[in-house]
């Protein structure tokens, strides 16, 4: 048997993020050894566009992780756990994060992958005075910043907590300020202690 056919039947013919049946292909979970079921999933063709960078993520199509993430598959759970943590500065997903449980060796797959993907694109995230800003962080505003198409005005000294980092563009983060998710340039703030 193939792999793509082992994968075809793990999944009953379904993509194993959020079950789409039409074109799938399968996708090796980096960094483990690829062209095994054991360290592939089954994606369909928006899944893998968005894993893969070459689509936007959209928070929304993810929501469909509440129910993928429980698969006992461990190369499913550390897709699910790398996708949660990308956008784990929105409700949901942090909720659904703090559910997701990974043995200690799904979970160190998880992270390498995660460490991985970070350092492969080469854009490291600063604040106004240098200091490296990671997923999840918390930063505050050194200026009123005017949050444009929101009609308000994002104060000076607002903590952000749980930022997410842009992934192709070093000077922008995102946040939530007055319950919107907005834009915030890396210059206009600094990474609290």
């Amino acid at each position: 048997m193939t792999t793509e056919t082992d994968l075809l039947e793990r999944s009953g013919g379904a993509c194993e993020l959020c079950t789409a049946t039409d074109d799938l292909g399968g996708f090796d979970v980096p960094p483990a050894p690829a062209g095994t079921a054991d360290t592939s999933v089954l994606l369909c063709p928006t899944c893998r566009a968005q894993v893969d960078g070459t689509a936007t993520m959209e928070s929304d199509h993810w929501r469909c992780l509440a129910d993928s993430m429980w698969t006992p598959v461990p190369a499913v759970q550390v897709m699910a756990w790398r996708i949660l943590n990308r956008f784990k500065a929105e409700a949901w997903a942090a909720d659904l994060l703090d559910q997701l449980y990974l043995d200690e060796e799904t979970l160190a797959w998880a992270q390498s992958g995660a460490e991985a993907g970070a350092d492969d694109d080469g854009v490291v995230h600063r604040d106004c005075h240098g200091a490296v800003l990671d997923v999840g962080d918390t930063v505050t505003l050194i200026k009123d910043l005017t949050v444009k198409g929101a009609n308000f005005t994002a104060k000076r000294g607002t903590a952000v907590r749980g930022i997410s980092l842009v992934r192709d563009n070093a000077a922008q983060i995102e946040g939530r300020v007055n319950g919107q998710q907005i834009v915030i340039l890396t210059e206009f703030v600094k990474k609290s202690a």
